[in-house]
C-alpha cells in the first residue's frame, strides 16, 4: 500500500495538470497546522514565478478541481497567499483504514524494486566481554535489519567479529606464561593428535583485561603478543588450535546475550573469514596501480581535490607484514560481493569511525571492488552518555559491561512488576527482561541514530511519557479490552467521534513514517509513529467507552479499531527489536 501522502499527490498532480500546470508541483505534505487541515501543497509558490501568475490565483484554480472530488475530499480549500488545505472525507479515511486492515504488511510501503542489502552491525571483539559501547550498534542495526525487511527488501545481518586482532594475541602469550607446558605453544604441536587446553568464560573473563593492562605496562610483553598474532596469522597449528577454543568461548557467550536484546544475525563472519580474501586484494590494488610502500607499510592513496580536510593514504598493510582493519573491511567487501551481490552494504558504526570508512568506501571505488551501482554507506550513531553528558560508566567510573546493564534494567523491572497482581509469578523473570529490553531499546532508538543521547533509566522505565513501557502497556490495555469483548462481532465501518478520526489518521500515515525512516535509515520515526499511535488510542480510550456502547455497529467498529491499534504497535515494535507482554 503506497504512503498516503504519494497518493493524494497523484491526485493534486492530476489537478495541477487539468489546470495546465506542471504535475511535478503537486506534491503533497502532512498539514503543519493540523488544527486547520489534515494535508496540504505548497506548489502554488513555486508554480507563480514559472506561470508569472499570483499564487493564489494558481492555488484557486486547482481548489476548484479537487473541491470537486467530493469521495476524497471533505474540503479542498485555497487560502492566501497561496496555500492548498485539504481535509479528507470521513468515507474516504474509512476506506483508506480498511485498506490498511487487509493489507498482510499492515499499510507499510512495499519497495518497488527490492533491494539486497547487508548490514554490518554488532562488531564485537572475540576474548573481550561486550560492554555498553557495543548496544547502539546492535539495536540500531538490528532494527534496520527489520526494517528493510519490513519494507520488502532482502536484508541480512552480519556481525563482522573482530576475531583477528591483537586481543588474540596478548590472550594467547599470557596463557602461555601461565600455562607453558600445554603442547600447543609448541611448534611441534600436531592437530591430529594434539589438543589446545579448554577454557572457561571466567578464565577468559579474566586473563584478556589482565594481558591488555600489562601491556602497557611491559614493552617486552606486548612484543610477544605482537609475534604470537603473527604467527596465529600465518598458521601457527598450535595457536590456530588455541584461538578455536578462545573463539567458541567468546561466541557462546555473545550468543546469550544477543539473544536477550533479541538481536539475531545471519552471518557470524569474521575478520578471520575476511583474510581469506587479502591475497586477491592485494593483488587487485597491485594490476590496477593503487598500492605503493611508504615506511615499509603498504597504503593506497585517497584523497580528492575536493577534499576541504586532509584524508590520509589508507593502511592495507603494517611495516611489519601484518594485516589491519582496514585490510578485512576492504577483504570482507570482496567476500560480500562474492557471495551475495548485494545492492547495498551499510555499516552500522560508532560516528568516529566516518574517515576509516571514508578512506575504505574511496580505495574499494578505485579498486572496482563492486560495482559503481552499489550502495556503500557510513551510518554512524551518536553516543550513549550518562547524566553528566559524559560517555555512560558505572558507579566505579569503569565502563560497564552489558551483561550488568542487561541485570539492571531486569532488576528495575522486576521490582515493578513485584507489585503486580496481573503477572503470574512464574512469568515474572521473561517479563522483566522484555520490560528491561523495552525499556533500553526504545529509550536509544526514539533518538536519531546520529545524536548522543542522555542515558535515564527512571525515565525509560516509566509507564508515562515516551518509553517503551509506555507502549507495552498500551498494547495490554488493548489485550484487556479485546478479552472482555470475547467474541463480539467487530467491522470497520465508519468514523463516529472526532478522537478516533484523529486515531485513524494516525494510522494511515504510519506509511509515511516508514517510508521516511527508510529513506534516512533512522529507526526514530518508527518509534515516534508508534508513541503518536499510543497517545491517540489512550485519548480515544478515555473518551469512547468502547465494552459498555450500546450501539452494536459502533461498538463492533470500535473494537475493530483495537485490534487495528494492537496489530499496527506489535508491527512497529517488532521492527523496534521489542517483545510485547500480554498483561501488565
Amino acid at each position: 500500500m503506497d504512503p498516503i501522502t504519494k497518493i493524494l499527490s497523484e491526485k493534486v498532480s492530476a489537478a495541477f495538470e487539468k489546470c495546465g500546470y506542471d504535475p511535478a508541483l503537486g506534491n503533497v505534505t502532512a498539514s503543519d497546522r493540523p488544527d486547520i487541515c489534515q494535508f496540504q501543497c505548497n506548489g502554488a509558490f513555486a508554480a507563480a514565478k514559472a506561470y508569472r501568475k499570483p499564487p493564489f490565483v494558481i492555488a484557486d484554480d486547482v481548489a476548484a478541481v479537487l473541491s470537486a472530488d467530493k469521495d476524497t475530499f471533505k474540503e479542498a480549500v485555497s487560502v492566501k497567499p497561496g496555500f492548498i488545505n485539504l481535509i479528507l472525507s470521513d468515507e474516504y479515511i474509512s476506506s483508506l483504514i480498511r485498506s490498511i486492515d487487509s493489507d498482510e504488511h499492515c499499510g507499510i510501503p512495499q519497495a518497488e524494486k527490492p533491494l539486497t542489502i547487508v548490514i554490518d552491525y554488532g562488531g564485537p571483539n572475540t576474548a573481550k566481554p561486550l560492554h555498553i559501547g557495543h548496544l547502539r550498534s546492535a539495536i540500531i542495526g538490528e532494527s534496520l535489519k527489520r526494517l528493510a525487511r519490513a519494507c520488502g527488501h532482502k536484508a541480512y545481518g552480519d556481525i563482522h567479529l573482530g576475531d583477528w586482532g591483537l586481543q588474540n594475541g596478548l590472550v594467547i602469550a599470557e596463557l602461555s606464561e601461565r600455562f607453558p607446558d600445554e603442547k600447543c605453544f609448541s611448534d611441534s604441536f600436531d592437530p591430529e593428535k594434539d589438543h589446545a587446553p579448554e577454557l572457561t568464560p571466567e578464565l577468559l573473563g579474566e586473563v584478556y583485561p589482565f594481558a591488555s593492562a600489562k601491556s602497557k605496562e611491559n614493552e617486552e610483553f606486548l612484543a610477544k603478543a605482537h609475534a604470537a598474532l603473527i604467527k596465529l596469522h600465518n598458521g601457527h597449528k598450535g595457536y590456530t588450535a588455541l584461538w578455536k577454543q578462545i573463539l567458541k568461548v567468546s561466541v557462546g557467550d555473545l550468543k546469550e546475550i544477543y539473544k536477550c536484546l533479541n538481536v539475531d544475525f545471519d552471518f557470524w563472519y569474521g575478520e578471520s573469514d575476511a583474510a581469506a580474501y587479502n591475497d586477491r586484494l592485494y593483488k587487485i590494488l597491485e594490476e590496477k596501480g593503487l598500492s605503493h610502500e611508504s615506511d615499509g607499510a603498504l597504503v593506497c592513496d585517497v584523497s580528492l581535490e575536493s577534499d576541504k580536510s586532509p584524508v590520509p593514504p589508507i593502511i592495507v598493510r603494517k611495516s611489519d607484514g601484518s594485516d589491519i582493519y582496514a585490510t578485512w573491511d576492504l577483504s570482507a567487501i570482496i567476500q560480500r560481493q562474492e557471495d551475495l551481490s548485494p545492492d547495498c552494504i551499510w555499516y552500522v558504526v560508532d560516528n568516529r569511525q566516518e574517515l576509516h570508512f571514508t578512506q575504505v568506501f574511496r580505495c574499494s571505488r578505485a579498486a572496482g571492488l563492486v560495482p559503481e551501482s552499489t550502495e556503500l554507506k557510513f551510518l554512524g550513531f551518536g553516543t550513549m552518555n550518562g547524566s553528566d553528558g559524559k560517555p555512560y560508566k558505572t558507579r566505579s567510573g569503569g565502563v560497564m559491561r552489558l551483561s550488568e546493564l542487561i541485570k539492571t534494567v531486569t532488576d528495575a523491572a522486576l521490582e515493578r512488576l513485584a507489585e503486580s497482581d496481573k503477572v503470574d509469578p512464574a512469568d515474572r523473570e521473561e517479563y522483566a527482561r522484555r520490560l528491561g529490553m523495552a525499556a533500553i531499546k526504545f529509550g536509544d532508538l526514539i533518538n536519531h541514530r546520529s545524536k548522543d543521547y542522555i542515558f535515564d533509566l527512571d525515565k525509560f522505565m516509566s509507564a508515562e511519557g515516551k518509553t517503551g513501557i509506555y507502549l507495552l502497556y498500551t498494547i495490554s490495555r488493548i489485550n484487556s479490552i479485546l478479552k472482555r469483548a470475547g467474541d463480539a462481532p467487530s467491522e470497520l465501518c465508519g468514523v463516529y467521534t472526532d478522537c478516533e478520526r484523529d486515531l485513524m489518521l494516525r494510522l494511515i500515515m504510519t506509511g509515511d513514517a516508514y517510508t521516511l525512516a527508510m529513506n534516512e535509515k533512522a529507526p526514530n520515526y518508527v518509534c515516534e509513529n508508534a508513541y503518536q499511535t499510543a497517545v491517540l488510542f489512550s485519548r480515544f480510550y478515555h473518551e469512547c467507552r468502547i465494552i459498555d456502547e450500546t450501539d452494536e455497529k459502533k461498538r463492533a467498529h470500535w473494537l475493530a479499531l483495537c485490534r487495528l491499534v494492537r496489530k499496527s504497535l506489535l508491527t512497529a515494535l517488532d521492527i523496534l527489536g521489542i517483545e510485547a507482554v500480554e498483561n501488565m
